[in-house]
């Protein structure tokens, strides 16, 4: 049903929806000039990007990166710190906490025309405690100002990435059980 001050009962694009896209186009942009390809995911439910790297001879490599892209007008830029806070919902966490792949949370200013990126699992293994179970229903994350994006922080995301496929060989087991 149309609302009453809008007459012609048209879907409406938003400032809201044009900031997003601004965000997505900023992380796309990195990810394309390193070599790299990202699938923006439509029905996201906490992931809006999904990034696969390639090697040298341009094979696709294991692993990806996931990637949640916020989008605001005005980085929420600390007073006494090098670093901005974001809201991050507890339902969000869950799923990216119980995500193997690193999740890369980034958040765009379009004023500013930067992003700043945090390593999900990395920023709570790091002896955050928190009850995902209780409390608000969300959490207050902070991302420090040296973690612009750039190339250099999207080859990290890969890093990160291959860091975990380490791990993970001999660890999984595809075969038959005994």
């Amino acid at each position: 049903m149309a609302k009453p001050h809008d007459p012609s009962g048209k879907k409406r694009r938003t400032r809201e929806h044009v900031i997003g896209d601004l965000g997505i186009h900023h992380v796309q942009g990195f990810i394309l000039r390193s070599g790299f390809t990202a699938e923006r995911v439509y029905h996201d439910y906490g992931i809006d990007l999904v990034m696969t790297t390639y090697d040298t001879n341009g094979e696709a490599e294991n692993g990806e990166v996931l990637m949640q892209v916020k989008a605001t007008e005005s980085l929420p830029l600390m007073k006494k710190s090098p670093a901005l806070t974001w809201p991050v919902a507890r339902a969000d966490l869950a799923r990216w906490l119980g995500e193997p792949m690193p999740v890369i949370l980034l958040v765009y200013g379009v004023v500013q025309d930067r992003a700043y990126w945090l390593y999900i699992q990395r920023y709570f293994a790091g002896g955050r405690v928190f009850r995902l179970a209780r409390g608000a229903a969300t959490l207050n994350v902070r991302i420090p100002t040296a973690n612009l994006l750039n190339e250099t922080a999207v080859r990290q995301f890969a890093d990160f990435r291959d860091k975990v496929l380490t791990q993970a060989w001999g660890a999984i087991s595809h075969g038959k059980e005994d």
